[in-house]
């Protein structure tokens, strides 16, 4: 692997936090294209999502989901998708929504991964009522669905985010989603 990319990997581990986020968005910005050392760091970002450090695990989920995306020919998230999915229950609400936001990712990879992706999104979206912040979720699932259409140019991803928008009871909520959808 790279120096540069090792740096950046210990760079979010610095006791400073513009370090860390500025070596973080590299990542980001570097994993947008397939890379070769996925599997270099894959099982110590798969530990870090049970790590106490919740911005740790924030980090690990979202990386792993953007590595999914364009550099697991082997397909490990298949095996590793509900340690990623479990970290959106996470008691700490920014560390649960920032992989909710990132999970869509993972549909990027193959039909197999967004059908996996799609399925668990739709079902916590019927499902989170008695969560903490409901709305909230909602919200970022029709957001990832538009995201995932907007990668993809698959119209029945939009019209299973109109059908789950279609159960929201509250009108405010239901404009809301709606939009997302619209939106760009």
């Amino acid at each position: 692997m790279e120096k540069e990319i090792l740096q950046l990997f210990s760079n979010l581990t610095e006791r400073d936090q513009a370090t860390q986020y500025e070596s973080y968005e590299k990542l980001l910005k570097i994993m947008e294209e397939p890379v070769d050392w996925t599997y270099a760091v894959w099982e110590q970002l798969i530990q870090a999502l049970t790590y106490s450090n919740h911005h740790s695990r924030a980090r690990a989920a979202q990386i792993l989901c953007a590595l999914a995306a364009k550099s697991d020919p082997e397909e490990r998230v298949l095996e590793d998708f509900l340690k990623i999915w479990a970290v959106t229950y996470d008691d700490e609400t920014t560390t649960a929504r920032l992989t909710l936001q990132a999970i869509w990712k993972i549909g990027l990879a193959g039909p197999v991964q967004r059908d996996l992706v799609v399925s668990y999104l739709a079902k916590r979206f019927q499902t989170c009522l008695d969560e903490k912040h409901p709305t909230l979720i909602r919200y970022d699932i029709i957001v990832s669905f538009k995201q995932l259409y907007d990668a993809l140019h698959d119209p029945k991803l939009l019209e299973i985010a109109q059908r789950l928008i279609d159960e929201e009871q509250e009108i405010q909520y239901k404009k809301k989603y709606k939009a997302a959808i619209r939106s760009k």
